[in-house]
């Protein structure tokens, strides 16, 4: 994420030869009156900066969702790096260290005090970037080097004349439209009184108090038996931002953590690298308010009410089980929650991930383990997702055949010597092959007449998270209820072993700071554990088409991965489910939007699935109607038909407004691939003609790639425009006349505008957009 951000200020690269910089332009005086962090800087930090400077991937650890990490300062070592030979010290603010003394000590350079002139590097790249402002609407110039792989540079207040020689035209906010003259003007008046800080955390309410003393009494029980469900509970919700009620935007989060001191004392994070990391003395688990903005690519909210609890009661206490030993952090703990946590009933635990499905799945496809293209490289661009019901799960019901595959089930990663990650590897397939082998055997064995629909999860009539798609933009992925789009051309059938397998190998047992090691093997075999939900998804095709099927999903170099990583396919079991034509996977994709229509969150997408007539939201008014009905035929779109889709990005937003009101799209472009079986070489397995286009009526994704911005009336226009494109010269002139460049004048407002509009449609959904992936069409 680098993009604008008026603390990017330090974090840019560049090219290594110097550029002819623009005579500078005058810079506005600074705000004569004093001026308030928190009522003049932040809102400006918030809208201008925090674009690019946010969670693990800002651009030289310069994070601005808080005071503490514009105080904390900048780091010249990323935090993700999947070639580093040795671990990294973690970073995480508010748990590995609490002083700035603390943070000098670990490395932060600090990028608010001032040099012996009395200008601190934040003032400078703020100076940098408001004295040489882009031409309107213009496309930056190549030497410019913007996105993820970025090599930021990272610069010290003594470093700067060289860094503004070399790159003149990268101060801050970088390489889109300046700041205004006002906002530069309370920036600059605020660096030049010092940079105080006014700002006190909001006092947490009477009614969130309440729920954070029932949580925490709740979660510190000392009964053995409880204290093992809290401990699964917290792993499992480490991640998530909890809220007691629904109160619009005015939501107060908090997060669950491991404290080493109990509730009633003031709170002390446990800071291990993972959640589940070693840690010798007693462990509490205490409730903290978020009191950071929210960005969207890690707020993944989930609800913690009076029903929350109640049912994990009746989930989990309602059977007579017992405890002989609490497990230990020790790397098999770690490693295998099937064994640490076997004492719990399998139903609860997989029944309470069920419940809250599209919360777990969220976890890892937008968690931070899939962050750049090598972590997203391993799934489709579009595919929808399943879950088998409990009651035909063999790992539910029955507890011989779960002891017997538990010992299977552990996950690499734990032990990341580089030198012994090939054999480690190679352990955790087979005995992930082993494990597969016997689950096929046993499913033949005590389900002799094969899979059927009702082996689905129905979400007990009402539960919308069953149904979820999922969509990879390149180097991110995104998550939604229901089926969305047309019949993607791979499905997922989780169970148990499957999803819990892929929560703790992508979340829980993933450590961002890791080595080359941890972070190789937790891809490969995420790898192992995609393939086992397509292979699950083949059970409800007849035995006949199953090979074929595979042998279309993984073609080319797939074939390598099917021979020598893979467990074969079951080509023997039968279907329970009837087919009446040599298609069975396009009748099974039709069987599951009728047969699931009452749960399904996107029963009817007139977008992309078009009938006749009903090719518009009609609950809507007239004119998103008819925008509705020009854009469905976007869903035929392929690079073979339409050659615009060639320069078309995976997440573009479209936002049309009509007077006062507006509305937004998503075009996700689908890219399609020979295989998916591989972490490199995506370019050489791109079937690039088979590209296509999903409508989503609203927003999706956290890294807009590009934003088109129009009025109802243009909208025939643009679409004509984009039809007409034969060459690349002919996309600039669409993207010169509709399009939102970053250096358009309009830039922060339409992007506000869309943010605004989130807001008020998904409150507890929302949060800041990430534009360091916006690209310079």
């Amino acid at each position: 994420m680098k993009a604008p951000v008026l603390a990017g200020v330090l974090v840019f690269l560049g090219l290594t030869a110097c550029s002819q910089a623009p005579e500078p332009q005058p810079l506005p005086s600074p705000t004569p009156q004093q001026v308030s962090f928190t009522r003049d800087i932040q809102p400006i930090l918030n809208s201008r900066c925090l674009a690019c400077h946010g969670c693990f991937d800002a651009p030289c650890q310069l994070k601005f969702e808080s005071a503490q990490g514009l105080q904390r300062g900048s780091h010249p070592q990323e935090v993700y790096n999947g070639t580093r030979s040795e671990a990294q010290t973690p970073t995480r603010l508010g748990i590995d260290a609490h002083t700035e003394q603390q943070w000098r000590e670990l490395g932060f350079r600090s990028v608010l005090n001032p040099d012996e002139s009395g200008q601190s590097l934040l003032y400078k790249m703020l100076q940098l970037g408001k004295q040489h402002p882009f031409p309107p609407n213009s496309k930056l110039p190549d030497h410019i080097e913007l996105g993820i792989t970025r090599h930021n540079q990272c610069p010290t207040n003594e470093q700067f004349d060289t860094y503004a020689k070399q790159h003149p035209l990268e101060g801050m906010p970088l390489g889109v439209a300046a700041l205004s003259d006002q906002e530069y003007a309370k920036l600059a008046a605020w660096l030049e009184q010092g940079a105080p800080f006014d700002k006190q955390p909001a006092p947490i309410s009477q009614a969130d108090q309440k729920h954070i003393q029932q949580w925490e009494r709740y979660l510190n029980q000392t009964s053995p038996e409880q204290q093992l469900v809290a401990r699964w509970v917290y792993e499992h919700l480490f991640l998530a931002h909890l809220y007691f009620s629904d109160q619009g935007q005015q939501t107060r989060y908090f997060s669950l953590m491991r404290s080493s001191t109990p509730p009633g004392q003031p709170l002390k994070p446990i800071a291990t690298a993972q959640p589940n990391g070693p840690y010798d003395g007693p462990v509490y688990y205490r409730l903290q308010a978020i009191n950071d903005t929210l960005v969207h690519k890690r707020h993944i909210a989930l609800l913690l009410d009076d029903a929350k609890r109640e049912r994990i009661d009746t989930l989990f206490f309602a059977t007579d089980w017992q405890v002989e030993q609490l497990p230990g952090y020790a790397y098999h703990d770690r490693a295998n929650p099937f064994t640490t946590f076997a004492a719990i009933p399998a139903r609860a635990r997989y029944q309470f991930m069920l419940d809250n499905a599209e919360y777990f799945i969220r976890t890892f496809i937008r968690g931070p383990v899939c962050r750049g293209q090598i972590a997203t490289d391993v799934i489709r661009d579009h595919f929808w997702t399943l879950f088998q019901t409990p009651d035909q799960d063999l790992f539910i019901t029955h507890p011989d055949y779960a002891q017997k595959v538990s010992p299977l089930l552990g996950m690499p990663g734990q032990d990341d010597d580089i030198l012994d990650a090939g054999s480690n590897w190679f352990t955790y397939r087979d005995k992930r092959n082993q494990y597969a082998q016997l689950r096929t055997e046993a499913y033949r064995r005590y389900h002799p007449q094969g899979a059927a629909l009702s082996d689905i999860w129905n979400g007990e009539g009402q539960n919308t998270n069953a149904l979820l798609t999922v969509f990879r933009h390149h180097d991110s992925a995104s998550v939604q209820r229901g089926l969305i789009g047309q019949p993607p051309q791979t499905i997922w059938w989780m169970d148990f072993p499957i999803l819990e397998r892929t929560y703790y190998e992508l979340v829980v047992n993933f450590d961002v700071f890791g080595n080359l090691a941890h972070q190789l093997q937790t891809r490969l075999y995420f790898d192992l554990i995609r393939n086992g939900s397509e292979q699950n998804l083949l059970r409800l095709l007849p035995a006949e088409h199953r090979q074929t099927y595979l042998e279309e999903w993984y073609q080319g170099t797939g074939l390598i991965k099917r021979k020598f990583s893979y467990a074969p396919v079951d080509i023997q079991s039968p279907v329970a489910e009837s087919y009446q034509t040599a298609q069975p996977y396009q009748e099974l994709t039709q069987k599951l939007l009728s047969e699931f229509s009452a749960i399904n969150a996107f029963a009817e997408d007139p977008l992309n699935r078009c009938q006749q007539d009903s090719c518009a939201r009609t609950q809507e008014d007239d004119w998103i109607q008819q925008s509705d009905k020009q854009l469905t035929e976007l869903s035929q779109w392929q690079v073979k038909n339409t050659p615009a889709m060639h320069w078309l990005p995976e997440v573009t937003l479209l936002r049309v407004h009509k007077d006062t009101e507006d509305t937004l799209y998503t075009l996700l472009r689908n890219r399609a691939h020979s295989n998916v079986a591989f972490m490199l070489g995506e370019s050489l397995r791109h079937q690039e003609e088979r590209d296509s286009l999903t409508i989503y009526p609203g927003l999706i994704g956290s890294y807009p790639n590009f934003i088109f911005d129009l009025p109802a009336q243009s909208l025939p226009l643009w679409l004509e425009a984009m039809k007409g494109v034969k060459t690349e010269k002919d996309f600039e002139q669409v993207v010169q006349t509709f399009g939102i460049r970053r250096t358009h004048p309009r830039f922060w407002q339409v992007l506000e505008a869309i943010q605004a509009w989130h807001r008020q449609q998904q409150p507890l959904e929302a949060g800041v957009l990430d534009i360091n992936r916006y690209k310079n069409l």
